[in-house]
């Protein structure tokens, strides 16, 4: 196979620090040349990430503040996996009705998204609900959150404005966008 050549191995494996979000690990690995160096990567259970479309063409969103960067964001409705073995699809209804009060009619799987690819093992499921149903929402107890409802190409419009710049939210609108594009959709 032809990234064969690419591929490192591990030699050993350190788990350096454990915390309830991730491992952070320091590896030795053999390049593809045959030297060896050294690999440092957060272990990440994974996440899932909500793209909530209602009938209107609206994206319900969510604000909030984001302690590392220091300020508030608007992103999609998003949530870490309870345990490696976590059903993704399962997480996205519970994040989903957690954070919005919403269940959806459809959920379709629009592709991954890998944050980091260099430093974290993380994968987000990105999804895409249609068929909305409102409710009450159920945050965590650490959870503060504003949410409203922003037109699709508002919110296209807003990351080519550099207004919203979270990854996933990115990925999951302009993954949004192209799908009901192709599906002959008001995207």
């Amino acid at each position: 196979m032809k990234d064969q050549r690419l591929t490192e191995e591990t030699l050993c494996s350190k788990k350096v620090y454990s915390g309830p979000v991730f491992d952070v690990y320091s590896d030795n690995v053999r390049l593809c040349s045959g030297s060896e160096a050294r690999r440092d990567y957060l272990l990440h259970r994974g996440a899932v990430a909500i793209i909530p479309l209602d009938d209107e063409g609206n994206v319900i969103m969510e604000r909030q503040f984001r302690y590392p960067h220091r300020r508030v964001l608007y992103e999609i409705p998003a949530g870490k996996l309870e345990a490696f073995d976590t059903d993704p699809l399962d997480a996205a209804r519970r994040e989903l009705l957690e954070e919005t009060g919403v269940t959806a009619e459809s959920i379709v799987h629009l592709g991954q998204y890998i944050p980091s690819p260099a430093i974290l093992s993380e994968v987000i499921q990105v999804y895409l609900a249609r068929g909305l149903t409102y409710g009450e929402t159920c945050p965590d107890e650490d959870e503060f959150l504003e949410v409203e409802r922003i037109p699709l190409g508002r919110l296209v419009d807003m990351i080519m404005a550099n207004e919203i710049s979270d990854g996933k939210t990115v990925f999951g609108i302009l993954k949004t966008k192209l799908f009901l594009e192709r599906e002959g959709g008001n995207g």
